[in-house]
């Protein structure tokens, strides 16, 4: 419902700042500015769709490799103490508890086809323990949360995004995505167990979180030495370096047990173009309205305003261009991703603004959309605090993109 509004506000808002410039000012080329470029942004959704086809191909096969080889499993196990602390209402050797490790495996991997139905199933395995049916409970708020704040090991479709808008080096996002989402997951937890009264404290909790936070204030810290013109070499190695082992760990694992990795990739492989072409509407509907409200000078005017006002407060502007997409990303994922290709078509792939966006669009999840669907499938009504804690982890993972974008990149 949310982007109803914002989708129509577009047009609207567009129509009026165009309706101005033709009377007042006397433009008399700006409607049919405008209506060019519906055209334009129709082709390019269009092209920008048809040309995911082939690198999605090419990950979700290796992501099935993955999935078959039992990395979705190896990785559940390993958190598996963890979140016993987190959902102390549960029992501990009820399924939802699998559910909900194998949710968050998937998540972590950026296996999102598997991780909805999963995360689906673990929402109505909790109902089913809840005694309130019209209110969420603690188990189901700590569930939603963490799902919101988009904690992703692997990720994929940034990074095939910017390989479709041009970018020199697609993954060099990838560790300052990875430390975002970091940031917003933290923060999400800390939020609710303030809510829920949990001590983060317990030894095996604070084992796992003192153990990631030592390891990211460490990768922070080492960039933090490095002169500026190294960072995004060393970044880029690293990045890259990574990625190639995980797939080498996919295909080594599946191997290993037995898994046949060229049928299991042709399998995984055959949904690539079916994703591609199945968010062509999307894409042309977001990118057509973002199209025509920039077109107007609407989006010009909210930009240029915000840049004045954070000048007036002192502080660098270069970040303001991708605040679109910051201001987007909890109401609508596609939205999101309309306003991150917008700001790279724009401003270019790897300009500040454009790795920002970037990184913003992987540093935490929609939160609207996520209570939407989850709470909806169980007809929860009553959400509680979840609202509030997913959009504090929301602030927190944007603030902790723009922060790192000019540490690794400005």
């Amino acid at each position: 419902m949310a982007l109803n509004y914002i989708w129509l506000a577009f047009f609207l808002i567009a129509f009026v700042v165009a309706l101005v410039k033709l009377i007042f000012f006397g433009d008399m080329e700006i409607f049919q500015k405008i209506v060019a470029n519906t055209f334009d942004t129709s082709k390019t959704a269009f092209e920008i769709s048809l040309g995911l086809t082939g690198v999605m191909t090419l990950w979700l096969g290796l992501m099935r490799i993955g999935e078959k080889g039992g990395a979705v499993q190896i990785l559940a196990r390993l958190v598996s103490p963890f979140f016993h602390k987190l959902f102390p209402e549960l029992p501990k050797n009820h399924p939802v508890i699998g559910s909900i490790l194998m949710n968050f495996s998937a998540n972590m991997l950026g296996l999102d086809n598997a991780a909805t139905p999963l995360g689906l199933k673990a929402m109505r395995e909790m109902q089913e323990l809840n005694t309130d049916k019209d209110t969420a409970s603690n188990a189901q708020i700590m569930f939603l949360v963490l799902n919101t704040s988009g904690l992703t090991i692997i990720p994929i479709n940034i990074m095939v995004y910017r390989a479709q808008m041009g970018a020199a080096d697609p993954s060099d996002v990838f560790i300052p995505i990875l430390l975002a989402t970091f940031f917003s997951s933290l923060i999400g937890l800390i939020a609710v167990a303030f809510y829920q009264k949990i001590n983060l404290l317990q030894p095996v909790i604070f084992a796992y979180l003192g153990g990631l936070s030592l390891f990211i204030a460490a990768v922070i810290a080492y960039f933090s030495t490095l002169p500026q013109e190294k960072i995004g070499v060393v970044s880029a190695v690293a990045s890259n370096v990574i990625l190639f082992s995980v797939i080498i760990g996919f295909l080594l694992l599946a191997w290993r047990n037995g898994v046949n990795v060229y049928e299991s990739f042709i399998e995984g492989a055959k949904d690539g173009f079916q994703v591609a072409v199945g968010i062509i509407p999307y894409l042309v509907a977001i990118l057509v309205a973002v199209g025509v409200f920039r077109t107007s000078g609407a989006m010009d005017y909210l930009i240029e305003g915000l840049q004045w006002t954070v000048a007036a407060a002192g502080f660098n502007t270069d970040f303001v261009p991708a605040m679109p997409t910051a201001f987007m990303k909890p109401l609508s994922g596609s939205g999101a991703r309309g306003m991150m290709l917008d700001t790279m078509k724009t401003y270019g792939a790897d300009s500040f603004a454009g790795r920002l966006s970037a990184m913003i669009q992987g540093s935490t999840e929609t939160t609207f959309y996520v209570l939407a669907v989850y709470f909806g499938s169980v007809s929860i009504r009553k959400t509680r605090y979840a609202l509030t804690c997913g959009l504090i982890a929301d602030a927190a993972g944007i603030l902790a993109a723009i922060l790192l974008a000019y540490l690794f990149f400005h």
